[in-house]
């Protein structure tokens, strides 16, 4: 039986709160959003960007919140509800909170950060470890300011691993994250040219995510990318954070974990790694040679927490895309069956490069052809022009027959593709949904992918709204 999150009478010291109404004896959850609180969850009023917190307390006592965190100028306007803890500043509170569920966890903590593949990994992480006893992980992307600290607020006491994402858009935002986390184990699965509008080069992101390595704690350990040409600086990070042990991973034989074979197929991957001198087999559930990368910083990872590497191997195979990011549906439409892999999540180069290989392996039915739906990759400053008009080389050596562009800045793509791939273009990523399911035919394979903020997920929303969909075989 699972103990309760927190007694109610054990919130006011971590809290520092003062309590009005009855003490509830115990909270089973954290919430912030009253549209995913659980009954007996303790709700923080955070004041957000968009939408104050506080005015949703009635709400979320009707849904059942044993009681709710609330800021000293609220309080007396939401006291007829029910039970609050009285606190100066919500987030401050939540954060400590956080930090009071770390102090007394004894699990292995494992952060997680990086340009491309953090989630991917943190939840192919999540699934190995918990073969092996409770694990705890971010939900989503539960990765900035709130959701280090609500995650962690939510880390069971009896948990015996953590795996915490951490991302950050600015240089120093990882450093307070990663001092709440305290992680034994820290990964940066690699550098890219992300978020440049925010940086000066690649070498300031590098800089920016080692900063993961200044919150592990003595005797921790600091596992990285060790192809990319920023690995000397993310070695001389971590020794300069007294990060003692250091693990590398990647496709050269100097990695500690490296890559010896790997077959690639439609929906896994096999693979042969040296891993720290011991030559391991497994098969990923996930086909993509940079996920098969990924898979050893999560095996030295799981090897860090004194795991046996043949039993991680074995769990390897359960490991899934997560949703939105190389998930594939079949859909049956007037045409015939097609398969759709679901990339919409997100984009940056490194990742629009990587689901452009992964589209590239993938072989269509009889008849059928590879088909890009690409929108627009945001967050690259000034070089967003070139960077999306250099995708040129990964279309063509990924054998893409059609191109289907959406906005503005994909648009520069889409002016230096040969003639014969043009597929359409539409200055909203959306509005290629029409166009698109016109052009195709039987047997082909679709892969959409872009920022979040060009919304291309709303083209996957509408294929499932009107065909029916299953999971590809």
């Amino acid at each position: 039986m699972s103990l309760p999150l927190w007694s109610g009478l054990g919130l006011v010291a971590p809290l520092n709160a003062r309590v009005l109404g009855t003490l509830p004896s115990d909270v089973g959850g954290i919430s912030i959003d009253t549209r995913t609180l659980d009954a007996g969850d303790l709700f923080f009023a955070i004041q957000g960007d968009i939408h104050d917190g506080h005015d949703h307390v009635e709400a979320a006592f009707k849904n059942g919140a044993a009681a709710a965190v609330v800021s000293e100028a609220n309080a007396d306007r939401l006291k007829s509800f029910g039970t609050l803890y009285i606190v100066h500043d919500v987030l401050r509170a939540l954060e400590d909170l956080g930090r009071a569920a770390r102090a007394r966890s004894t699990a292995k903590i494992i952060a997680v950060t990086g340009s491309v593949g953090k989630t991917s990994t943190k939840e192919a992480l999540r699934t190995v470890l918990g073969h092996f006893g409770q694990t705890h992980a971010s939900a989503a992307s539960y990765n900035n300011h709130w959701g280090v600290p609500l995650t962690l607020a939510r880390m069971p006491v009896e948990a015996k691993f953590g795996v915490f994402e951490i991302g950050m858009n600015h240089a120093g935002e990882i450093t307070p994250l990663v001092a709440m986390v305290q992680p034994h184990i820290a990964i940066i699965t690699t550098v890219a040219p992300v978020h440049l509008e925010h940086f000066a080069s690649v070498e300031d992101i590098a800089k920016a995510k080692a900063e993961i390595f200044t919150g592990v704690v003595e005797g921790g350990t600091a596992i990285f990318h060790g192809d990319i040409p920023q690995s000397t600086m993310l070695l001389k990070a971590a020794r300069k954070a007294k990060v003692h042990n250091i693990l590398t991973f990647g496709l050269h034989e100097h990695a500690d974990a490296h890559l010896d074979y790997i077959e690639l197929k439609e929906h896994s991957s096999l693979v042969t790694a040296n891993v720290l001198g011991k030559t391991i087999r497994y098969e990923l559930g996930s086909p993509g040679q940079h996920l098969a990368i990924n898979s050893l910083a999560q095996m030295l990872a799981a090897g860090a927490c004194g795991l046996d590497l043949d039993a991680v191997a074995a769990a390897m195979g359960e490991v899934r895309p997560a949703k939105g990011r190389g998930d594939r549906l079949e859909f049956t439409l007037p045409q015939g069956k097609i398969t759709l892999i679901d990339e919409s999540y997100n984009a940056n180069p490194a990742s629009m490069r990587a689901a452009l290989a992964l589209l590239g392996q993938s072989e269509p039915a009889a008849g059928g052809r590879r088909i890009a739906v690409l929108g627009d990759m945001l967050e690259l400053g000034a070089q967003g022009n070139s960077l999306h008009a250099g995708l040129l080389d990964a279309v063509l050596e990924a054998n893409v027959d059609l191109v289907f562009a959406g906005g503005p800045q994909m648009r520069n793509l889409y002016d230096v593709l040969p003639v014969a791939k043009l597929g359409a273009y539409a200055a909203n990523g959306p509005d290629l949904y029409e166009p698109l399911k016109y052009f195709l035919n039987a047997g082909d394979i679709v892969m959409v992918k872009g920022s979040n903020g060009s919304k291309m997920g709303k083209i996957i929303a509408a294929f499932k709204a009107e065909f029916t969909d299953t999971p590809a075989s």
